[in-house]
């Protein structure tokens, strides 16, 4: 595609804002349309603000090949602007022999993906993390860092109204494809040269007016956190070993930047896309009950893994889970938290599966940014390179 050419990107969150800048950056002429009144406003802002370090991931994954770049270059924008960080690490713990074993799993995985771990035994652990718990090992990573995601989405945004070549605006959702070059949006009709769907949770229904992604389907899980006081209790953070069966890590201690502790998320299924408070009942709801019924009676890990998990989200069963992790925490020390997020987490249809990678697809004069879940955020900058270098400089 030839550079000036007009590329709409749909969807303002970290993925969405970094193609937006890295055509820009190619010599593209760039319009951003957020449907919200500002940017981030969902996943993007609403994560833990954890930059992973490339240790959950399949070797061969896009996620592997994206982390470990995408944390250090994270890792460096945020300097670069004065941005808080807390740089103290991760450390992984296991409850029993079973877990002991998947620990040393998930380690050698971590290794083939060129993350730097560390296998500590628990006098090393309590030199990290005091008060963390653990079977016999855990798993250090001193290159996990958090942030404040809304720093970032804000520095971000600064950075691309700097950039004469790119144009901004909020409050336009893009529908659906209109004609050849064009799409309609809340706005009226828009033309491009070529289009970014990089639309989070409503990415599935855009992409299928292109005729593209008709095998995936995005199921949306709630997150949920809690808070934990006395905070002192963590330094950095402390996860579980996670289930093999499912792409989510577990319930977790984040220590943000600001020095406060949050323990989450769970997640859980919901009936709508953006149900932030409650299972969300809406226009949707049939067809999305319709997806979890389909993934809950096909998949039999998806089963195995919900009959494990949701039991750690009742009250005195969270506080015993997160007991195990972490000594010294009392009954009353965990809190509830106003911080809630929905993961917009695709389905493959043909096997009724969560997908477990990140999923790009082309069409039409248009790509389409399908499964940008986590670590999207972690590897915002070389994910926008593999969309930027993979899909929109060849096309005419």
């Amino acid at each position: 595609m030839p550079r000036g050419s007009a590329v709409l990107v749909c969807g303002g969150g970290i993925v969405g804002l970094a193609v937006g800048g890295r055509l820009a950056d190619e010599g593209y002429d760039v319009l951003i349309l957020e449907k919200e009144g500002d940017f981030g406003l969902h996943a993007s802002g609403r994560n833990s603000g954890v930059l992973h370090a490339g240790i959950y991931y399949a070797p061969d994954s896009l996620k592997a090949r994206f982390a470990i770049e995408g944390n250090r270059r994270m890792r460096e924008f945020v300097k670069e602007r004065g941005i808080p960080i807390n740089e103290s690490g991760k450390v992984i713990v296991a409850r029993d022999e079973d877990e002991d074993r998947r620990l040393e799993e998930l380690y050698e995985r971590a290794r083939k993906n060129g993350a730097e771990v560390h296998l500590i035994d628990g006098k090393e652990l309590k030199e990290i993390e005091p008060n963390a718990r653990t079977f016999e090992r855990a798993i250090f990573s001193p290159n996990t860092a958090v942030v404040n995601p809304k720093d970032v989405i804000k520095a971000l945004v600064e950075t691309l109204k700097s950039k004469r070549n790119v144009r901004l605006m909020t409050g336009v959702r893009c529908l659906k494809r209109y004609a050849k070059g064009k799409v309609l949006t809340t706005e009226g009709v828009f033309e491009y040269g070529v289009l970014v769907n990089a639309a989070g949770l409503h990415a599935d229904t855009l992409a299928r007016s292109y005729g593209v992604g008709k095998d995936y389907l995005i199921l949306p899980f709630k997150g949920t956190y809690k808070e934990l006081r006395p905070s002192h209790l963590v330094r950095g953070n402390v996860y579980p070993v996670p289930h093999p069966k499912t792409p989510f890590l577990g319930v977790h201690f984040t220590r943000s930047p600001e020095g406060r502790v949050f323990v989450g998320p769970t997640a859980f299924p919901v009936l709508s896309r953006e149900a932030y408070s409650g299972l969300g009942v809406g226009r949707e709801t049939h067809k999305i009950l319709w997806r979890l019924g389909n993934v809950f009676l096909r998949n039999r890990g998806f089963r195995e893994a919900v009959f494990s998990e949701i039991w750690k989200y009742s009250g005195s069963r969270f506080y015993a889970r997160c007991s195990e992790m972490v000594e010294g925490i009392g009954k009353g020390d965990i809190i509830p938290s106003d911080r809630v997020g929905i993961r917009a987490q695709l389905v493959d249809v043909r096997r009724w599966s969560l997908v477990m990678d990140f999923v790009v697809l082309g069409g039409e004069r248009s790509v389409h940014i399908l499964n940008a879940v986590s670590p999207a955020f972690t590897s915002a900058f070389p994910f926008a390179d593999y969309v930027v270098n993979g899909f929109i400089t060849g096309l005419e």
